[in-house]
């Protein structure tokens, strides 16, 4: 899900903004295990794991 054309650049909302897009066509189902990796400014990093 590429949300930059739709929204511009939203920096860290990037992630749950396409997480939401995702949910809403079908691409995730409640159940189901989700993966989020990010990447910031200087370096910085996070990962959580959720079931959905």
């Amino acid at each position: 899900f590429l949300n930059i054309a739709e929204y511009g650049n939203t920096s860290s909302a990037s992630v749950p903004i396409a997480f939401d897009e995702c949910v809403r066509k079908g691409g995730i189902k409640r159940g189901e295990i989700v993966i989020f990796v990010v990447f910031g400014a200087g370096l910085t990093w996070g990962a959580n794991v959720i079931q959905f």
